[in-house]
């Protein structure tokens, strides 16, 4: 059987397949990126197990995450959304949303991409730990206080040090699978080859 991190619950197939197939495998596109933007928005002060849930409806509402279309969504937009109960109703959530959307595409134009952008703050690389149990990984951690300055600076909203964090688990730029996992090992020998390939992944 094969060991995974200790936070996963075996009995909720959606969680099991988030881990397995999702969850710190290192993202580069940007349409990608901004999904987990909106969903670690949304998922603040709630679990994830409930924006899993309802994933399928933010990306019908959002408009399968489409950064343009979501930017110039207008206030009528905002209150169908408001009602709608596929996801979290959250009339600051939700503006938040467009607003990050607005600002995501200012950093697409100044950087070339949203990934240009987000991979500089950890050198261009996933950081690779070796966290022995749960308890040992932080809710966050400085690159995630450093990321979370300039997301404000530049306009975006909900994006403290946590939710930054989160993302960064999420979206790869750091490893935090437990060591025994069989994940941890998976990602961390494709982050030792493309180390070896520029830096690149």
């Amino acid at each position: 059987m094969k060991k995974r991190c200790d936070w996963v619950p075996m009995a909720i197939p959606i969680y099991v397949d988030y881990h397995d197939y999702e969850w710190g495998v290192p993202l580069h596109d940007d349409g990608r990126l901004f999904e987990f933007l909106v969903l670690d928005t949304f998922q603040a002060g709630l679990s994830w197990l409930t924006i899993l849930k309802k994933r399928d409806n933010f990306r019908r509402v959002f408009m399968d995450f489409d950064a343009e279309k979501i930017a110039v969504f207008d206030q009528q937009k905002v209150a169908v959304l408001c009602q709608d109960a596929g996801i979290i109703r959250n009339h600051q959530k939700i503006e938040a949303t467009i607003q990050n959307a607005q600002a995501f595409l200012t950093v697409q134009r100044e950087f070339g991409s949203f990934n240009n952008y987000i991979w500089q703050f950890v050198g261009d690389r996933p950081m690779q730990n070796a966290w022995k149990t749960v308890a040992e990984i932080p809710a966050k951690t400085v690159e995630a206080e450093t990321v979370s300055k300039d997301l404000v600076k530049r306009g975006f909203r909900f994006v403290g040090p946590t939710i930054c964090y989160a993302f960064m688990q999420a979206a790869g730029l750091v490893n935090d699978h437990l060591v025994h996992c069989f994940r941890y090992h998976e990602l961390g020998s494709t982050i030792k080859i493309n180390q070896n390939l520029n830096h690149k992944v």
